[in-house]
């Protein structure tokens, strides 16, 4: 009967060593080798990449102890130079654990080449949201003598008429070639001088003109922003959309 107690004992005393070992073992793990394991608590801010450069972002996430990885995905703005951060994943100001991996998003170096839609007939109002709908830009608009007021009666890239489908890269103006609304009826031109240059514009494209050449140039008499020169001179008869050219007064 003694030895069965002492056996029990002795195995009662190993299993409570077993089960001390295993809490202290387990103890260690949790709060010892995982938090150094996963650096725990220490978390880097995600910098805001948006306008970088792939070097200088690059030279950024080095500094702060994140890795980077680009996208196979680009996409394309204008308004960023070639190779710029377009988007990051995670995203800026993110928590993150030091050395995480951020996802990039690169400015394509060349820009994708769009088909012409068919811009002609269609009236100048409308004609905006068309080019702007599809990562195009509106450019100088030509007034011609024409029956239809404000209708495109051709469209142009880099002064040359195009085709609907002729291929343009993405982001280019386009020039409009538009109808007065007047035909050939003559009109005398305004005058024009001591006229700032927004009035100038506005009362030659009323009178069924059309805005030529700009010129600035320093001139002592007429403050800056002001008209001093024109071309033809006020008065001369023109047909409807003649082009006027003025002078500018600058500092």
């Amino acid at each position: 009967m003694s030895s069965t107690v002492s056996s029990f004992k002795k195995i009662s005393f190993h299993i409570l060593i077993v089960l001390g070992l295993t809490v202290l073992l387990g103890f260690l793990f949790l709060k010892v080798y995982l938090p150094l394991y996963t650096n725990h608590g220490e978390t880097v801010s995600v910098p805001d990449l948006s306008g970088y450069t792939f070097d200088e972002a690059k030279g950024l996430l080095e500094s702060t102890g994140l890795q980077y990885e680009v996208s196979i995905d680009s996409g394309f703005s204008t308004e960023l130079p070639a190779l710029a951060i377009l988007k990051q994943m995670p995203e800026a100001s993110s928590q993150v654990k030091s050395g995480r991996k951020i996802y990039l998003t690169l400015n394509a170096q060349n820009a994708p080449m769009l088909k012409m839609p068919n811009l002609v007939n269609t009236p100048l109002k409308n004609v905006q949201e068309i080019l702007a709908n599809m990562g195009l830009e509106r450019g100088d608009i030509i007034y011609v003598p024409d029956i239809g007021i404000n209708v495109v009666l051709e469209q142009r890239y880099r002064g040359v008429k195009v085709p609907e489908g002729f291929e343009v890269p993405k982001g280019a103006r386009i020039d409009l070639v538009v109808g007065d609304g007047m035909g050939n009826q003559v009109l005398q031109v305004p005058n024009l001088i001591g006229m700032e240059e927004d009035e100038a514009e506005f009362l030659i494209l009323g009178s069924g003109l059309r805005v030529g050449n700009k010129n600035y140039s320093s001139n002592d008499t007429i403050p800056a922003g002001r008209i001093f020169l024109q071309t033809p001179p006020a008065g001369m008869e023109v047909k409807t959309g003649e082009p006027i050219d003025i002078w500018i007064a600058k500092n």
